[in-house]
């Protein structure tokens, strides 16, 4: 069964994560290093993790597995959950899978590299309405697509 994990501290689409899972009844942990209020639900588990660089990242890693959804914006741990078979999404809806971890991989190490090398980069555009809506169309259509069987074809011995 498709469970949904949260990379918390800094997402700001929990609660629309919460409608979603509320309305297909799927089980979702919220990991962080400090206390964050989630709703009163059987279905909502708080799981804090101890203080530490990429502590709450190792526990979602170890967690997700083939069918779960991984809701993050942390492109290594993405790339992670994407090697074990879960769907990841960041904020902005936006569907890391096999196809595309690579270049986002390539992406952020490339950023990184220029800072690093310090020349400025641009910052990320702000998170806006039609973000949000992206991400609950995004989140909502991948939840469908998981709860669909999966048909594979017999190969020949």
């Amino acid at each position: 069964m498709t469970r949904i994990y949260i990379d918390a501290d800094a997402c700001p689409v929990k609660d629309e994560t919460y409608r979603v899972a509320g309305r297909y009844k799927l089980s979702v942990a919220v990991v962080s290093n400090r206390m964050i209020v989630i709703p009163d639900s059987p279905l909502i588990e708080r799981v804090i993790v101890e203080a530490g660089p990429d502590v709450a990242d190792d526990w979602i890693a170890e967690q997700a597995q083939e069918g779960d959804i991984v809701v993050t914006g942390d492109i290594p741990l993405a790339a992670r959950c994407v090697e074990k078979g879960a769907s990841v999404i960041d904020s902005k809806g936006k569907i890391l899978d096999a196809n595309s971890i690579g270049m986002a991989l390539g992406m952020r190490n490339l950023m990184t590299d220029l800072r690093s090398a310090g020349m400025e980069t641009p910052g990320g555009a702000s998170f806006s309405k039609l973000d949000r809506s992206r991400y609950l169309s995004a989140l909502d259509t991948l939840v469908v697509r998981l709860r669909k069987p999966r048909f594979r074809i017999p190969v020949a011995p």
